[in-house]
């Protein structure tokens, strides 16, 4: 076995792409991701995190020059420049169930990350933010990913932690059903008082109007997501762009918005599960893909929702806003007769916010699927510390 760096050849960014679904052929639940949602990844041009970052990826090959594992490393200076333990991060591995090739990969990382001043690093990550190719699955093989979750063999779980890498942090997916979910009863009670009481409206966003939503995200995001561990403010511009890139999907019926006269300060941003038409893509994305997109689109083929991130503002936290913006989809959905949807997959809920998980574990939702991040301190006999929790 040799390990080779991916680099600007053709041919081996190809290799990376395709060595999934040699993996996956028989994992009738696996969804192959766009190739130009991992191909961006690693493009300087379309991916902000090289502006004060950088990345590597490698494949291994066997003796008779197959390609049987992959795997990525990269570092976030804007993390690590103040950082007394700075942590460096791999992702996007895959392997044959092969312990000796996995470690290989697992070698080469540590190696590359230690040499540019990295005292650890954590994985599965992505070179970018949480909310895509993020932690290795532990539960809920027997369900599709949703857009950009992960969906990995169970085999590689000892692959980690044989290795040495700890268990840094979970992430939770609830599921629930849109319509007759056993909410509990509490939840109603100050979502309908919350409803009923005049200085609180609630705005579905617009796509007519999306400079001003993207506004009201990065206002409450700043105030409500700030303080949790490895999150930096939004600038509007950030804000602006996430907007748009979102827009060919978003549903008006599904992300809500909270106010206190024009204050925002709570929204719940729900998307249609775009990867129930990838599916049918095979990676692809060109002129007859987006087509089939579109017809698949209009077709209401989209079943399942995803639930991509939910914040209210301190000073609103625990007044029953939780509730109220929680639940305000669903009354859409109600009083649609046409509504397509039937199920939300809320996505990446933190072991390390346990209020966050007491609140979704009332809302009628089942935990489906459980993710792990891992750390792994280069120095082994340095005590582990988990993440430390908010909330």
């Amino acid at each position: 076995m040799h390990i080779v760096a991916v680099e600007d050849n053709k041919r081996l960014q190809k290799e990376f792409l395709t060595l999934p679904v040699k993996l996956y052929a028989s994992d009738s639940n696996w969804i192959r991701p766009l190739d130009q949602d991992i191909e961006n990844t690693f493009d300087p041009k379309k991916n902000k995190y090289f502006k004060h970052g950088t990345a590597q990826r490698w494949l291994l090959v066997n003796n008779e020059g197959e390609t049987i594992g992959r795997v990525a490393a990269f570092i976030n200076y804007e993390l690590t420049k103040n950082d007394e333990n700075p942590i460096g991060g791999i992702g996007f591995f895959e392997c044959i169930e092969n312990q000796e090739a996995a470690f290989a990969l697992f070698d080469e990382c540590k190696k590359w990350l230690a040499e540019k001043g990295m005292q650890g690093m954590d994985g599965p990550i992505n070179f970018g933010e949480r909310d895509a190719f993020w932690g290795l699955m532990t539960k809920g093989w027997e369900y599709e990913p949703t857009y950009k979750m992960p969906w990995t063999k169970p085999y590689y779980i000892p692959f980690f932690e044989n290795y040495g890498f700890k268990d840094y942090f979970q992430q939770y997916v609830y599921v629930t059903p849109i319509q007759d979910a056993a909410v509990e009863s509490q939840v109603v009670q100050k979502a309908n008082r919350i409803y009923d009481n005049p200085e609180y409206n609630f705005r579905s966003i617009k796509k007519n109007n999306l400079p001003k939503f993207a506004t009201d995200f990065k206002i409450i995001f700043n105030e409500a997501w700030a303080k949790f561990p490895g999150v930096k403010p939004m600038t509007d511009e950030q804000a602006q762009n996430l907007v748009q890139k979102m827009k060919p999907i978003i549903d008006e019926q599904l992300t809500w918005f909270a106010y206190v006269g024009d204050r925002p300060i709570a929204f719940f941003v729900v998307i249609p599960d775009i990867n129930q038409i990838i599916k049918h893509l095979n990676g692809k994305f060109g002129f007859w893909e987006k087509i089939k997109f579109a017809l698949l689109l209009y077709k209401g083929v989209i079943t399942r929702t995803c639930g991509v991130i939910f914040g209210v503002v301190p000073d609103y936290q625990g007044k029953g806003i939780e509730s109220a913006i929680a639940l305000r989809f669903k009354k859409a959905g109600r009083d649609n007769p046409h509504y397509q949807y039937h199920t939300i997959d809320m996505n990446w809920v933190g072991d390390f916010n346990p209020k966050m998980n007491r609140f979704v574990s009332q809302l009628g939702t089942t935990r489906d699927k459980e993710y792990i991040t891992y750390r792994y301190n280069f120095d082994r006999e340095k005590p582990f510390e988990r993440c430390q929790r908010v909330g």
